[in-house]
């Protein structure tokens, strides 16, 4: 029997998520072939990225039609790494947002001008000049 749960997100930009987790300090890898997430008892997955949670359990990131699904032995990584899948999945996704709002900000030629972190929000001022 499978530990592994199944998490879908609104990532659809795998660029912005590996901003995100170089971020907040995660390791990961990934190969064309996929990639081995590790679960309970050494079960595996493949995925398309594999975020190293600790030393026993990851968390994958897999393609799908909708974006990328996050899986995981959620019980084994907030058992590891002290972060519950919610936790885990707030943070990461607020970081991918930002980077996200960034690079579509940039696309569409305005300028960052001010950036306020708060506690659990982010407030960005962007301009354009014509």
């Amino acid at each position: 029997m499978s530990h592994f749960t199944t998490v879908k997100s609104k990532i659809r930009d795998l660029q912005c998520l590996k901003q995100a987790l170089e971020d907040l300090k995660y390791t990961y890898e990934e190969a064309e072939q996929g990639v081995q997430v590790r679960g309970y008892l050494n079960q595996l997955e493949t995925a398309d990225l594999c975020i190293k949670a600790s030393k026993t359990y990851d968390i994958g990131v897999r393609k799908t039609v909708d974006g990328y699904e996050l899986l995981a032995d959620w019980w084994g990584v907030e058992t590891t790494l002290g972060l519950t899948e919610q936790e885990f999945v707030n943070q990461v996704t607020q970081r991918y947002a930002y980077h996200k709002v960034l690079k579509e900000v940039k696309a569409r030629g305005f300028s960052l001008e001010v950036e306020e972190e708060q506690e659990d929000t982010i407030q960005l001022t962007v301009r354009k000049w014509l």
